[in-house]
């Protein structure tokens, strides 16, 4: 069984027992969070609900841990004028484990 969840603005194709990373949540490790299902179906792909646009049926998981990404460095540079300027940044995640589709 698998399902489509949103969060965070994106949308993530999932089973039970899948780890990923998504945008940031305000909710402690080691603690419940459920997410709204856009699609559900069964590994035949015979038995397909699709929301319009959500499921009443919600994806329970849990949080695993917080975190921060590796940095992606920015720099900007315009010749002949003296400019250059380096910027990084570290985009925070949360990182949940898909405990039931129901």
């Amino acid at each position: 069984m698998f399902a489509v969840i949103k969060t965070g603005g994106k949308q993530y194709v999932v089973k039970e027992g899948d780890v990923l990373k998504v945008e940031k949540l305000d909710v402690e490790a080691g603690k419940p969070v459920e997410f709204e299902v856009l699609l559900i179906s069964d590994e035949e792909g015979k038995d397909v609900k699709i929301g319009t646009p959500t499921l009443a049926s919600k994806a329970k998981a849990e949080v695993v841990e917080h975190g921060r990404a590796a940095k992606v460095s920015i720099v900007k540079y315009k010749p002949k004028s003296k400019y250059h300027r380096r910027v990084g940044h570290r985009q925070p995640f949360t990182k949940v484990k898909i405990t039931k589709l129901a």
